[in-house]
């Protein structure tokens, strides 16, 4: 027995030398580097780089080589950009646990920005989707810089012509993730009662219009100040939070899509129906280690021992739904809400805002 007892000791000093080992190696942050020398016969253009990790006022507004479209690709010239929650986790690489895929120490990735809107410049021997004038929206990294080359097979469509480039930028990631959850996730059906807690913010706003569109009964929850706008994008009802707790409230809903984790799962159990969905896309950012993965990782220990399925995913952008959301902002049945703009020069003043927590819609920033 003292032969196993010491076997355990040693081998759960391992797993804590190893544990201990790996916070370090992740919360690791080194200084900012300099930009690397450009070629003398470079082209260039404007673009945000993170040398570093840590607060937004880090990163810059470079001088980078202005890329070249390869025989499968296309050159876009920017107009317009959106600002989503993962980019000011990547800035901040936090939490800690995500420095596994975007780099320890440094992040691998100096280009940030995801969502764009933009004019195809030029494009590669082999495109034959699009052409030089073409307006177009959808996904790639680096969006936060004067142009974008990106390969033609990905998830991109024509810009709706009663679109600005401004609302179309502020679509892609956060329309894809509030489309995603109701119909994949939530399994909404016309006639069910929907509850979207956090309604007011990108996903939020974007969630309210496609669940009625889907047919369902939509209670919205949101602050005092945003209870009208919240109102003017069709939602049935909405909870102020401020005055009312929709988990005490004695209503019970078919689906709730989570955009803020205020709440525990516990007690959303309370709103929800005995079979009902519950689908986590956003939560509190509390905790430099795992942060708002705490939710998931609950809901996981939890939904063994419940009838009600508790789940969490990361959005798809795929063509197939970025052409369903081109067609139902084309028809005028969805409608980008958009809070600020900011300059490229201000994306650092940008993704503080957002990372504040209280954007209306969509940040966009305006690269012409």
């Amino acid at each position: 027995m003292k032969l196993r007892y010491r076997i355990g000791s040693v081998l759960l000093a391992l797993v804590a030398v190893a544990i201990v080992s790996l916070g370090l190696t992740l919360s690791h942050e080194a200084p900012c580097g300099p930009a690397p020398a450009l070629a003398k016969d470079a082209t260039t253009m404007k673009a945000i780089m993170q040398r570093c990790y840590g607060p937004p006022e880090t990163l810059r507004l470079e001088d980078v080589e202005k890329p070249t479209p390869k025989d499968n690709e296309i050159l876009v010239k920017v107009h317009a950009a959106s600002v989503n929650p993962l980019d000011w986790h990547y800035v901040r690489g936090r939490p800690y646990i995500m420095r596994a895929e975007a780099g320890f120490g440094t992040p691998t990735v100096a280009r940030l920005g995801v969502d764009f809107a933009g004019t195809v410049e030029a494009i590669g021997r082999n495109v034959k989707r699009f052409k030089p004038g073409d307006e177009l929206f959808g996904t790639k990294r680096g969006a936060f810089g004067e142009y974008v080359s990106i390969p033609d097979d990905r998830a991109l469509v024509q810009k709706p012509a009663n679109l600005t480039f401004e609302e179309a930028a502020s679509v892609p990631v956060a329309a894809i993730t509030a489309l995603q959850a109701l119909r994949d996730q939530g399994k909404v059906q016309a006639g069910q009662k929907i509850l979207i807690n956090g309604a007011s913010g990108g996903v939020g706003t974007f969630a309210v219009q496609i669940a009625k569109s889907m047919g369902a009964e939509v209670t919205a929850v949101c602050s005092t100040k945003n209870v009208p706008m919240v109102q003017s994008l069709g939602a049935d009802r909405v909870i102020d939070y401020k005055k009312e707790d929709y988990t005490q409230g004695g209503q019970q809903y078919d689906v709730i899509i989570d955009n803020v984790g205020n709440h525990s799962l516990l007690a959303n159990r309370h709103a929800l129906k005995p079979e009902g969905n519950f689908v986590i896309v956003g939560g509190p950012n509390d905790g430099k280690f795992l942060g708002a993965l705490w939710g998931p990782i609950k809901m996981w220990v939890l939904s063994p021992f419940v009838k009600q399925k508790f789940s969490f995913f990361l959005a798809d952008v795929n063509q197939n739904d970025m052409n369903l959301l081109h067609d139902m902002l084309a028809a005028g049945k969805l409608k980008p809400v958009i809070d600020r703009t900011y300059k490229l020069s201000e994306v650092p003043a940008a993704i503080a805002y957002l990372e504040e927590g209280h954007a209306r819609g969509k940040v966009v920033i305006t690269v012409d």
